[in-house]
């Protein structure tokens, strides 16, 4: 095929570690970045390209980055623009790699599904636990645990803008008229890996979460339940993690350090074996990502499995915030 060139639309610190992760990936590479402002657009450029040759062009306006030298479109926008954005891509013509959340809502998310479909356009979710290579050990590991009995996927990570937002200051990313949430910023890891290691839930979802006066959820817990087991969902952008993730089986349990990115995945097994099954040094893997993303795009493969995990992940965020009374504009 020939090789990809992205346009970025956002330059926060994800866009910083996608770019980093490109230049892993061979034929793939940035061309183009969109930033509402263009001193903004050309700080990321020389904090990302400060020593290589060819640097991105930087353009403020969408109708630019379509008429740029790329053929496939990076979204990292804020979550509520997500499904805008890449339906808007896929119109024009690109394939679409969109962040996560990749909607704000199950109901955006089948919109940008049917215009994937319409256009021919791949659309995929930047999940990084769906293509790192450890959750392949997991899914084989659990096979070994006989009846599953019990789960509890936990992702908390304190925000560094949480003093800021504490102290008075106003932070875009407390703000949910952008569809923030802490299940959409950080909960949808532990909702995305449940659904891709149990399914879909079986039954009524329970969910209790910390709400600010502004709407803004701080951090929560659901209950999924499946059949002869009730999985735990454990997230907050206000403390850090303490704890694994881990799956229990009859006959022993798996452990993930951190689910997005894990470094150590452990077997045990009941009364036998304490052993570790995948270890990683790796900081950055989105590599993996974007790997998948090249041949999907190389195999016009527009339906994908992966797709579904998204939609079984948009249900459960759906039914969690409808729960706590956790709204978006969406919504409305």
């Amino acid at each position: 095929m020939k090789s990809l060139k992205f346009g970025i639309i956002g330059t926060g610190m994800i866009s910083g570690l996608f770019t980093e992760a490109v230049r892993e990936v061979s034929g793939v590479s940035v061309s183009t970045v969109l930033s509402r402002k263009r001193e903004t657009g050309e700080d990321f450029v020389r904090r990302n390209y400060s020593d290589r040759s060819s640097v991105p062009e930087v353009v403020t306006e969408i109708k630019d980055l379509f008429s740029s030298d790329v053929n496939a479109i990076y979204v990292a926008s804020p979550n509520r623009f997500h499904a805008e954005t890449a339906i808007g891509a896929m119109r024009a013509g690109y394939d679409v790699l969109c962040e996560k959340p990749i909607a704000s809502d199950l109901k955006e998310y089948d919109e940008m599904l049917s215009v994937s479909e319409k256009t021919g356009k791949v659309l995929l979710e930047a999940m990084r636990p769906s293509f790192d290579p450890a959750y392949e050990k997991v899914k084989r590991a659990i096979k070994t645990l006989g009846r599953l009995r019990h789960a509890t996927f936990e992702y908390c990570q304190y925000s560094s803008r949480y003093d800021r937002f504490k102290n008075g200051e106003y932070m875009r990313a407390f703000d949910p008229s952008f569809s923030n949430a802490a299940v959409m910023d950080i909960g949808i890891y532990p909702v995305y890996v449940c659904a891709m290691l149990l399914g879909t839930p079986l039954g009524p979802i329970s969910a209790s979460s910390t709400v600010f006066e502004n709407g803004m959820e701080g951090g929560g817990e659901a209950l999924l339940p499946y059949d002869g087991l009730t999985a735990v969902i454990s997230y907050s952008k206000i403390c850090d993690s303490v704890n694994p993730s881990v799956i229990i089986g009859e006959n022993g349990s798996v452990t993930i350090d951190k689910l997005s990115s894990p470094s150590i995945v452990r077997l045990k097994k009941r009364g036998g074996t304490d052993e570790i099954i995948y270890s990683s040094n790796k900081q950055n893997n989105m590599n993996y990502e974007i790997e998948v993303f090249r041949e999907l795009v190389s195999k016009r493969e527009v339906k994908h499995d992966y797709a579904a995990i998204s939609r079984i992940s948009m249900e459960v965020t759906d039914e969690i915030r409808r729960k706590n009374g956790i709204v978006f504009s969406s919504d409305r």
